[in-house]
């Protein structure tokens, strides 16, 4: 399993984990806790991650760059894009 990037939606307790290698592949799509956030994180090779910037984005930002991993921001106009069912945002 090569995960080139992953794209992380934020929720109150459990977190969506999308990850595609380079040819553009799914190869993890997973639900994490928040409590196991950092330990999934870590035992993965570093990559590129992808997030919409809120207010809980900063913080697991400089967590996850922490652990060797290269993160991004996204305005939440530019995550819009992506959603496909109406949902609330992060909090």
């Amino acid at each position: 399993m090569e995960i080139s990037t992953i794209g992380l939606d934020f929720a109150k307790n459990v977190f969506q984990v999308h990850g595609i290698d380079a040819a553009e592949k799914v190869v993890v799509r997973k639900q994490v806790r928040r409590g196991q956030v950092l330990a999934f994180f870590e035992a993965l090779p570093r990559c590129l991650i992808g997030m919409e910037a809120c207010a809980t984005a900063h913080y697991w930002a400089r967590e996850l760059t922490r652990l060797g991993h290269q993160v991004r921001l996204m305005p939440a106009k530019d995550v819009k894009a992506y959603v496909k069912r109406n949902k609330k945002r992060c909090r």
